[in-house]
């Protein structure tokens, strides 16, 4: 039975930029990917203390994001479930969601590969899917210290090595505050949307307006 190559993209998404774009288009290019689901994380335990934006904020920015690209596709798998959201728990079910045929490709940043084994049951994570993980400057991958923790880790892992694009989320919040522009860092919608909600425009300001 011939499987089906699924792209995996979890992260906050708080907001969503042309960086994450840029990944999973690459990746759904170079390993011939049937699709790139993003996952918004719903309550990620390695960033509590840290206030997000609503989900359904973060999932509509999501939507507008990725409209216009018939290869991605939102997934609210994180958001519709209780927490704490623990990467292994999503990605089995999403295996049961896409069925046996269905072989994942988790992307991640190579920060999180390197910290992977301090993840939660990161074991049970690596048996379940392949992990996709930019190559970024700054960052180096010791393969024999990963190998020690996770055994067979160097077999599951596809680097992808390309132009890097500095842009986070944070940083993006931060210049909303200060009333930067964040044009051509994030798509047209997505801005648009930011503006229109109120997004960002206080620290610690619960926005709940609607989701537009």
């Amino acid at each position: 039975m011939a499987l089906r190559k699924i792209g995996v993209f979890g992260g906050t998404f708080d907001p969503i930029h042309i960086g994450h774009l840029v990944l999973a288009e690459e990746a759904w290019y170079e390993l011939k990917l049937e699709k790139v689901l993003f996952v918004p994380a719903g309550d990620p335990p390695h960033k509590r203390g840290r206030r997000l934006t609503p989900g359904f904020h973060r999932a509509r920015m999501v939507e507008l994001a990725i409209r216009d690209n018939p290869y991605f596709e939102l997934n609210r798998t994180d958001l519709d479930r209780p927490g704490p959201h623990y990467a292994v728990d999503m990605i089995h079910l999403l295996k049961k969601q896409l069925g046996e045929d269905a072989e994942i490709y988790f992307l991640v940043g190579l920060d999180s590969l390197i910290d992977l084994p301090n993840w939660h049951r990161p074991k049970d994570l690596l048996a379940s899917c392949h992990f996709v993980a930019l190559n970024r400057y700054g960052y180096w991958l010791d393969w024999e210290e990963l190998e020690v923790a996770l055994p067979g880790i160097k077999e599951k892992v596809h680097i992808l090595d390309m132009p890097e694009l500095e842009i986070a989320s944070h940083v993006l919040q931060q210049r909303v505050r200060e009333g930067r522009p964040i044009k051509y860092q994030v798509p047209k919608e997505v801005e648009e949307y930011i503006f229109e909600h109120g997004l960002y425009v206080t620290r610690g300001k619960e926005h709940t307006g609607g989701a537009g």
